[in-house]
């Protein structure tokens, strides 16, 4: 519905289609996205000038997305300690531990302007199948003596969506060392090690994200490359970086 009615509306109008609970909600790679109540499940039109900063930079979106569901909880005053974090490159987690929500970007180029369709979801309310905001939130309670109240999905999407319209600002002023510091402060890998292409495979860290979103990992004696997220799954439990 929201694919149809994105080219009918005027460019500066907003457009966001929220569900309580999504029975075909999609992951990377055709993997099915499971989102019962309880869950912040929406998706968000977005346009973005061909010939801006992030125009130029397309992938970053997804980056500034997860950055902005991370913020969404960590910019409210006393929760700016609850451990969650963006992994690259869609991904929000409960430290490096567990998976809690997911970002799905798909954009099309009409002459000089990029439609964005932002899905993004994340876990508020549920404690199976793994973990939720709202968890965190109590085991934060518990370990420091706090009284912090639960969050709401509809808050947290009007917040993760005010976040972005601010990340994006930043972004079309600065590019991506505007956002990079801020990202790399929530994100999972700093100087994690990881091998390339197999289990046995050469050595290499992780360093950052180049101008493009994509990740730079460090090999000894070829220096640092870029690892493209299209072509590639980073599996946090083997610590590997693998060609699909």
């Amino acid at each position: 519905l929201i694919g149809r009615l994105m080219f009918e509306l005027p460019e500066e109008m907003g457009l966001i289609a929220i569900a309580v609970r999504q029975t075909q909600g999609k992951g990377r790679g055709g993997n099915v996205w499971l989102s019962p109540v309880g869950c912040a499940l929406s998706t968000l039109h977005i346009t973005i000038p061909l010939h801006s900063n992030l125009g130029q930079r397309i992938p970053f979106i997804q980056h500034l997305v997860s950055l902005a569901v991370v913020e969404a909880v960590r910019s409210i005053p006393g929760y700016e300690d609850i451990e969650l974090r963006v992994k690259w490159p869609n991904d929000i987690y409960y430290s490096d531990l567990m998976k809690l929500g997911g970002v799905l970007v798909n954009s099309t180029l009409i002459e000089t302007t990029f439609h964005v369709l932002i899905g993004f979801g994340f876990n508020v309310n549920n404690s199976n199948p793994t973990i939720c905001i709202n968890d965190l939130i109590a085991k934060f309670n518990k370990e420091e003596g706090t009284n912090l109240e639960p969050l709401t999905a509809d808050c947290l999407i009007a917040r993760t969506v005010t976040m972005l319209e601010r990340l994006i600002d930043i972004f079309q002023e600065k590019g991506p060392n505007g956002v990079l510091p801020h990202y790399y402060k929530f994100w999972v890998h700093s100087g994690k090690q990881v091998h390339l292409h197999s289990e046995d495979g050469p050595s290499a860290w992780i360093v950052g994200i180049d101008d493009y979103g994509f990740l730079q990992v460090h090999e000894e004696g070829k220096g640092i490359q870029s690892v493209h997220p299209d072509g590639n799954s980073f599996d946090m439990l083997r610590n590997l970086i693998v060609p699909k």
